[in-house]
């Protein structure tokens, strides 16, 4: 099966809806950024403090590319991921983004609650929210296969509504119970027509 990239900016829920649909379909989940951190031992914060944001890029780059070549994931991305198209199209080879987006006032009550967020430290959150989102939406929705607005969807709504995503696609099979509708469905129609043409 092909993997599940979640894309989008931090706050729009890629953590706990990845790993509820993961739990949904029975695959992997993988945080790209948990990776990270279990590699060089320290957080994201503090290799962007350390370090800078460029390495921090290289880094991600690299666990990007090794992710992408397994199978049957669920893989939850950093907010700027999509700004480089050699991750995208590792990403893409065997997978399909579903990029998750949220309004800029959603985000910034979820990032309230969250103090390790290096893009947002030492400066006006708001502003600094919305900058970052007008700059990373045309490369969200350039890269995405579809896009699901979680600003005012529960976890299972969002859950839901990626599973539609993935059977409209044909990622996923639709389930029995669904099928058996659909076939009925189709031939009470066939019978209908025959009916009206006789």
């Amino acid at each position: 099966m092909k993997n599940i990239v979640l894309t989008g900016f931090m706050g729009v829920g890629k953590n706990i809806i990845g790993k509820k649909l993961a739990e949904e379909l029975g695959l992997k989940f993988v945080n790209t950024d948990d990776i990270i951190e279990k590699k060089e031992g320290i957080t994201i914060t503090q290799i962007f403090e350390k370090f800078g944001e460029k390495h921090f890029r290289k880094l991600e780059k690299e666990i990007i590319k090794k992710v992408a070549q397994g199978k049957n994931q669920v893989i939850s991305t950093g907010g700027g991921v999509v700004l480089d198209q050699e991750n995208i199209s590792n990403l893409t080879e065997n997978g399909v983004i579903i990029c998750l987006w949220a309004s800029p006032e959603v985000i910034r009550e979820r990032a309230k609650r969250e103090t390790h967020r290096p893009l947002l430290e030492g400066v006006d959150r708001e502003e600094r929210i919305k900058e970052l989102l007008d700059y990373r939406k045309p490369f969200y929705e350039k890269s995405a296969d579809y896009i699901i607005d979680t600003s005012h969807l529960t976890v299972e709504e969002t859950v839901e509504k990626i599973l539609k995503c993935l059977r409209f696609k044909q990622i996923i099979k639709m389930p029995s119970l669904a099928r058996r509708t659909l076939l009925f469905l189709r031939i009470f129609s066939r019978r209908d027509k025959r009916s009206t043409s006789s």
